[in-house]
């Protein structure tokens, strides 16, 4: 079952990315804090220069987001939806198929993986 995005207002780390902090959101997950951004939203934020690494970004609301040079091949985004967002030289896990990615782009679906 799909909920409806959240704003997590009281997690510090989605917060830092909330306020555009994305250099101390990598760095505090360098140093071993962890969060819980499923579900998430992210709508119009520039999150350009995040560490997706081994993020689980599953079922968030990336509506409108710059997410240019991202590499999320590592990341889940199962259920996750891009609509409208700046993709430009992202990396997208290879579970995902390009029509999957451009429909969520372009229809705001969320993405399944094959």
């Amino acid at each position: 079952m799909i909920c409806k995005p959240i704003i997590k207002s009281d997690d510090y780390l989605y917060c830092l990315l909330r306020d555009g902090h994305i250099n101390s959101f990598n760095e505090a997950r360098e140093r071993g804090e962890n969060t819980d951004l499923t579900q998430s939203n992210f709508r119009g934020i520039d999150l350009r220069e995040l560490n997706a690494e081994g993020l689980d970004l599953s079922n968030c609301y990336f509506r409108s987001c710059d997410l240019r040079g991202i590499d999320f091949s590592n990341a889940r985004l199962e259920g996750a939806s891009i609509h409208a967002a700046r993709i430009s030289g992202a990396h997208f896990p290879s579970e995902l198929s390009a029509e999957e990615i451009n429909l969520s782009l372009t229809h705001g679906t969320r993405m399944r993986y094959l």
